[in-house]
């Protein structure tokens, strides 16, 4: 769980995620992805806000 310190920090790279979006042309879909913890692929501790888009994205992911 993050620190209440930083949830507006979250928020913020949320809202410049979606500008990039916007800026890429992703207008049918994408997806953004945070990984949290060693279990959730988190190897290193800082935000870290991939972006997946440009093709029909299936689900389980992985």
């Amino acid at each position: 769980m993050l620190p209440e310190e930083t949830m507006g920090l979250l928020g913020h790279v949320m809202i410049v995620g979606e500008m990039c979006v916007a800026h890429l042309g992703l207008t049918n879909g994408f997806r953004m992805v945070v990984d949290e913890g060693p279990e959730g692929g988190q190897s290193v501790c800082r935000i870290h806000l991939p972006v997946l888009g440009g093709r029909r994205l299936g689900w389980p992911p992985g």
